[in-house]
């Protein structure tokens, strides 16, 4: 048998663990720009002398971020340790970057009705939806039929981050819109089944379990695709979810029209969500449960920003005049008053210069020490 490909291996050690699409195609495009940096040196001849100088240049010369920076690095330590079998030393310790903590920025809850007022059909629905129940976009896009549960108001999300499964709320202002989003994908389902098409991706090997489960209704997308495509590992054509560049250009146009001074992104509406449901008093764990960390801590940086209408904090600005007087920025100057001079030194020889009052301030006369 003809040896295989370096990037095959690493395709088919990545589909062995079982890991995303998402993974797979980070994995090999920093795998080849660490090989082309290198004029396309084959992996097993370097080691870590070429993989720091490689971090040193996307840290130094691209100035990328952090995050960037360690999944280059992950990449290639994935590389080396479950398709070439090679140790690395201590390469993984030393070259990770620190990353900078950051407090997200939320929308206020009036930003919020002005984007989706600003938003139409399936990006507004997809954006209230981010908002109500705190998912990521991702999650959201990926939903199917049966994953919506109408009669208990719940939301089950299947592998999410970390492959964890988890519920999370659902809003009852969108079940009508949801109910009548869901029949006109139902349309589009039944008119693909007469065409010959209608099959849907399936999680890992469930397929192999139920072959006819792809054409059922409860296994499609609730936000499938305009277009039917290519599946990228099986090849085969069927109607995969909505776009996620569809969703986040939207979001970003719909803020431009509103005139908010914040950026324009979808994960704004699952900050926002964890911040309001703060602020509305439910308890950071179960806010920690809907959101799907793993840690409190992680929730615990929304603490940060949310505000506590029992505490009325107060500026010290806001209570340096008693109340009923005019604000300190519609008060007009007052001048400080003016230094005074004995009177025998009012009067200077150097009145007619431009600086004589600078010489008759110096000459002040202060009090006399006993």
């Amino acid at each position: 048998m003809p040896a295989k490909k370096l990037l095959d291996e690493v395709r088919e050690s990545i589909r062995l663990q079982h890991l995303s699409i998402r993974t797979e195609e980070a994995y090999i495009y920093w795998i080849k720009k660490f090989i082309l940096f290198h004029q396309k040196r084959h992996p097993a001849t370097m080691g870590e002398p070429e993989i720091r100088a490689y971090l040193s240049h996307l840290a130094i010369d691209n100035e990328v971020s952090a995050s960037t920076q360690n999944l280059a690095l992950h990449s290639i330590l994935f590389l080396y340790k479950s398709v070439l079998q090679k140790d690395l030393g201590s390469v993984h310790p030393v070259d990770l970057a620190k990353r900078p903590k950051r407090l997200p920025q939320v929308y206020s809850r009036q930003e919020i009705v002005s984007i989706l007022q600003a938003s139409d059909g399936t990006n507004k629905l997809v954006s209230a939806l981010l908002y109500g129940s705190g998912m990521r976009l991702l999650e959201c896009l990926r939903l199917r039929v049966q994953d919506i549960d109408f009669d208990r108001n719940q939301i089950f999300i299947r592998s999410g981050k970390g492959d964890k499964d988890r519920y999370t709320i659902l809003p009852q202002s969108l079940k009508e819109p949801l109910s009548k989003h869901l029949a006109l994908v139902k349309e589009l389902h039944d008119r693909d089944i007469r065409a010959g098409f209608g099959e849907v991706h399936l999680p890992h090997a469930f397929k192999l379990k139920s072959p006819k489960a792809a054409f059922e209704w409860p296994w499609q997308y609730v936000f499938p695709a305009l277009e039917r495509s290519n599946d990228p590992r099986s090849a085969r054509i069927g109607r995969h979810h909505f776009p996620e560049s569809a969703i986040q250009q939207a979001v970003k146009e719909a803020v431009k029209r509103t005139g908010i001074p914040k950026r324009g992104h979808p994960h704004m509406f699952r900050h926002s969500f964890a911040t309001h449901m703060l602020e509305n008093g439910y308890s950071i764990r179960l806010v920690q449960q809907l959101l799907g960390h793993k840690d409190v801590r992680t929730t615990m940086i929304y603490t940060h920003v949310f505000q506590r209408p029992e505490l009325d904090v107060k500026s010290p600005l806001d209570s340096a005049l008693p109340p009923g007087r005019p604000s300190l920025m519609d008060q007009k100057r007052h001048d400080p008053p003016q230094l005074t001079t004995n009177a025998q030194d009012s009067k200077s020889e150097n009145d007619d210069e431009p600086d004589a009052h600078l010489d008759s301030a110096s000459r002040m006369r202060w009090p006399r020490r006993e």
